[in-house]
Protein backbone atom coordinates (compact mmCIF):
# COMPACT_ATOMS: atom_id res chain seq x y z
CA UNK A 1 0.00 0.00 0.00
CA UNK A 2 2.76 2.43 0.95
CA UNK A 3 3.91 1.82 -2.84
CA UNK A 4 1.10 3.77 -3.77
CA UNK A 5 1.27 6.46 -2.15
CA UNK A 6 3.25 8.81 -4.15
CA UNK A 7 1.11 8.14 -7.02
CA UNK A 8 -2.10 8.63 -5.56
CA UNK A 9 -0.65 11.64 -3.76
CA UNK A 10 0.41 13.10 -6.95
CA UNK A 11 -3.19 12.08 -8.46
CA UNK A 12 -4.51 13.96 -5.53
CA UNK A 13 -2.23 17.43 -6.20
CA UNK A 14 -2.81 17.19 -9.91
CA UNK A 15 -7.09 17.20 -9.40
CA UNK A 16 -6.41 19.86 -6.52
CA UNK A 17 -4.70 22.10 -8.54
CA UNK A 18 -7.51 21.99 -11.06
CA UNK A 19 -9.89 22.82 -8.03
CA UNK A 20 -10.72 26.04 -8.77
CA UNK A 21 -11.36 25.47 -12.90
CA UNK A 22 -15.16 26.08 -13.45
CA UNK A 23 -16.95 23.82 -15.80
CA UNK A 24 -18.06 24.99 -19.59
CA UNK A 25 -20.92 24.56 -21.31
CA UNK A 26 -19.83 21.67 -22.81
CA UNK A 27 -18.46 19.66 -20.10
CA UNK A 28 -21.71 20.69 -17.80
CA UNK A 29 -24.10 18.77 -20.46
CA UNK A 30 -21.40 15.77 -21.48
CA UNK A 31 -19.53 15.57 -17.81
CA UNK A 32 -20.20 12.10 -16.02
CA UNK A 33 -20.95 13.27 -12.72
CA UNK A 34 -20.17 10.24 -11.17
CA UNK A 35 -16.76 10.71 -12.31
CA UNK A 36 -16.60 14.28 -11.30
CA UNK A 37 -17.61 13.32 -7.65
CA UNK A 38 -14.89 10.74 -7.50
CA UNK A 39 -11.86 12.96 -8.99
CA UNK A 40 -13.27 15.44 -6.30
CA UNK A 41 -13.54 12.69 -3.43
CA UNK A 42 -10.26 11.36 -4.54
CA UNK A 43 -8.41 14.67 -4.18
CA UNK A 44 -9.88 15.15 -0.97
CA UNK A 45 -11.81 18.18 -1.07
CA UNK A 46 -14.63 19.45 0.98
CA UNK A 47 -18.44 18.35 -0.21
CA UNK A 48 -19.06 22.33 -0.42
CA UNK A 49 -17.30 21.64 -4.16
CA UNK A 50 -20.56 20.73 -5.49
CA UNK A 51 -21.65 24.13 -5.04
CA UNK A 52 -19.40 25.03 -7.08
CA UNK A 53 -20.35 22.98 -9.82
CA UNK A 54 -23.44 23.62 -9.53
CA UNK A 55 -23.14 27.77 -9.92
CA UNK A 56 -21.09 26.74 -13.07
CA UNK A 57 -23.54 24.85 -14.53
CA UNK A 58 -26.46 27.24 -13.47
CA UNK A 59 -25.25 29.66 -15.92
CA UNK A 60 -26.67 27.12 -19.02
CA UNK A 61 -29.56 26.02 -17.57
CA UNK A 62 -27.92 22.61 -16.26
CA UNK A 63 -28.06 21.05 -12.80
CA UNK A 64 -25.78 18.32 -11.53
CA UNK A 65 -26.96 14.91 -11.15
CA UNK A 66 -26.38 14.67 -7.29
CA UNK A 67 -26.99 11.14 -6.65
CA UNK A 68 -24.11 10.16 -9.33
CA UNK A 69 -21.80 12.44 -7.90
CA UNK A 70 -22.23 11.59 -4.36
CA UNK A 71 -21.89 7.90 -5.04
CA UNK A 72 -18.55 8.84 -7.15
CA UNK A 73 -16.99 11.26 -4.95
CA UNK A 74 -17.89 8.23 -1.88
CA UNK A 75 -15.75 5.89 -3.54
CA UNK A 76 -12.98 8.58 -4.29
CA UNK A 77 -13.05 9.13 -0.66
CA UNK A 78 -12.15 5.45 0.35
CA UNK A 79 -9.42 5.99 -1.86
CA UNK A 80 -7.91 9.29 -0.33
CA UNK A 81 -8.97 8.45 2.97
CA UNK A 82 -5.87 6.25 3.63
CA UNK A 83 -3.29 6.88 6.51
CA UNK A 84 -0.38 7.51 3.79
CA UNK A 85 -2.66 10.44 2.11
CA UNK A 86 -3.56 12.00 5.68
CA UNK A 87 0.24 12.12 6.06
CA UNK A 88 1.22 13.93 3.23
CA UNK A 89 -1.85 16.02 3.10
CA UNK A 90 -0.50 17.22 6.62
CA UNK A 91 3.11 17.10 5.73
CA UNK A 92 2.18 19.84 2.72
CA UNK A 93 -0.40 21.96 5.26
CA UNK A 94 -3.26 21.06 2.88
CA UNK A 95 -6.68 21.56 4.79
CA UNK A 96 -8.81 18.40 5.60
CA UNK A 97 -12.16 19.35 5.73
CA UNK A 98 -13.54 16.22 7.99
CA UNK A 99 -15.08 14.67 4.84
CA UNK A 100 -13.40 10.55 5.75
CA UNK A 101 -16.22 7.92 6.01
CA UNK A 102 -16.62 6.96 9.60
CA UNK A 103 -14.92 3.89 9.39
CA UNK A 104 -11.37 5.63 7.98
CA UNK A 105 -11.51 8.49 9.65
CA UNK A 106 -10.01 7.22 12.52
CA UNK A 107 -6.44 6.33 10.95
CA UNK A 108 -6.87 8.60 8.32
CA UNK A 109 -6.99 12.08 11.20
CA UNK A 110 -4.44 9.70 13.02
CA UNK A 111 -1.65 10.07 9.99
CA UNK A 112 -2.92 13.56 8.58
CA UNK A 113 -2.38 15.25 12.71
CA UNK A 114 1.57 13.24 12.32
CA UNK A 115 2.13 14.91 9.62
CA UNK A 116 0.96 18.49 10.38
CA UNK A 117 3.21 18.42 13.17
CA UNK A 118 5.62 17.99 10.85
CA UNK A 119 4.51 20.70 8.98
CA UNK A 120 4.25 23.27 11.71
CA UNK A 121 8.03 22.11 12.81
CA UNK A 122 9.52 22.69 9.41
CA UNK A 123 7.37 26.31 9.33
CA UNK A 124 9.12 27.20 12.45
CA UNK A 125 12.29 26.83 10.72
CA UNK A 126 12.07 28.72 7.29
CA UNK A 127 10.40 31.41 9.34
CA UNK A 128 13.36 31.58 11.62
CA UNK A 129 15.70 31.89 8.61
CA UNK A 130 13.31 33.85 6.64
CA UNK A 131 13.24 36.33 9.80
CA UNK A 132 17.03 36.39 9.71
CA UNK A 133 17.75 36.70 6.13
CA UNK A 134 15.28 39.45 6.08
CA UNK A 135 16.77 41.01 8.55
CA UNK A 136 20.29 40.93 6.91
CA UNK A 137 18.87 42.68 4.05
CA UNK A 138 17.74 45.52 6.50
CA UNK A 139 21.50 46.01 7.65
CA UNK A 140 23.07 46.08 4.34
CA UNK A 141 20.50 48.52 3.27
CA UNK A 142 21.24 50.66 6.63
CA UNK A 143 24.66 50.45 6.27
CA UNK A 144 25.01 51.91 2.80
CA UNK A 145 22.37 54.89 4.87
CA UNK A 146 24.54 55.28 7.46
CA UNK A 147 27.86 56.01 5.16
CA UNK A 148 25.83 58.13 2.91
CA UNK A 149 24.76 60.44 6.25
CA UNK A 150 28.70 59.36 7.78
CA UNK A 151 29.79 61.79 4.31
CA UNK A 152 27.05 64.84 5.32
CA UNK A 153 28.54 64.82 8.79
CA UNK A 154 31.93 65.18 7.71
CA UNK A 155 31.71 66.59 4.66
CA UNK A 156 32.23 70.53 4.18
CA UNK A 157 29.41 71.13 1.86
CA UNK A 158 26.74 70.92 4.45
CA UNK A 159 24.95 73.58 6.47
CA UNK A 160 25.01 73.39 10.21
CA UNK A 161 21.24 72.04 9.92
CA UNK A 162 21.91 69.15 7.47
CA UNK A 163 24.57 68.16 9.75
CA UNK A 164 23.18 68.21 12.68
CA UNK A 165 19.97 66.53 11.19
CA UNK A 166 22.39 63.97 9.28
CA UNK A 167 24.09 63.45 13.10
CA UNK A 168 20.63 62.61 14.60
CA UNK A 169 19.86 60.37 12.02
CA UNK A 170 23.03 58.63 11.70
CA UNK A 171 22.39 57.60 15.59
CA UNK A 172 18.97 56.42 15.16
CA UNK A 173 20.33 54.31 12.07
CA UNK A 174 23.06 53.09 14.08
CA UNK A 175 20.87 51.76 16.97
CA UNK A 176 18.42 50.32 14.37
CA UNK A 177 21.21 48.29 12.83
CA UNK A 178 21.83 47.20 16.76
CA UNK A 179 18.53 46.34 17.42
CA UNK A 180 18.26 43.92 13.74
CA UNK A 181 22.02 42.44 15.19
CA UNK A 182 19.97 42.00 18.13
CA UNK A 183 17.08 40.03 16.68
CA UNK A 184 19.44 37.73 14.78
CA UNK A 185 20.92 36.45 17.51
CA UNK A 186 17.57 35.37 19.03
CA UNK A 187 16.38 34.11 15.58
CA UNK A 188 19.46 32.16 15.39
CA UNK A 189 18.89 30.13 18.53
CA UNK A 190 15.28 30.01 17.72
CA UNK A 191 16.27 28.40 14.58
CA UNK A 192 18.52 26.19 15.92
CA UNK A 193 15.70 25.39 18.68
CA UNK A 194 13.36 24.43 15.58
CA UNK A 195 15.76 22.61 14.12
CA UNK A 196 16.56 20.16 16.94
CA UNK A 197 12.78 19.58 17.27
CA UNK A 198 11.90 18.97 13.84
CA UNK A 199 15.15 16.54 13.78
CA UNK A 200 13.93 14.54 16.53
CA UNK A 201 10.27 14.41 15.36
CA UNK A 202 11.14 13.44 11.81
CA UNK A 203 13.14 10.87 13.27
CA UNK A 204 9.97 9.18 15.55
CA UNK A 205 7.63 9.27 12.41
CA UNK A 206 10.32 8.26 9.36
CA UNK A 207 9.22 4.82 9.30
CA UNK A 208 5.46 4.96 10.05
CA UNK A 209 4.73 6.47 6.59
Amino acid sequence: MKALAPLLAAGSLLLAGCSTTSLNEDECRTVDWRTVGYEDGVAGRSGERIGDHRKACAEYGIAPDLEAYRAGRADGLREFCQPHNGYRAGVNGTPYYDSCPADLAPAFVEAYDSGRQLYLRTRRVTDAEAGIEYRRREIVRLEDALARKTFTVVGDTATPEERAQALLDTKQVAERIGRLKAEITDLEKERARAQHELDTYRATVASAY
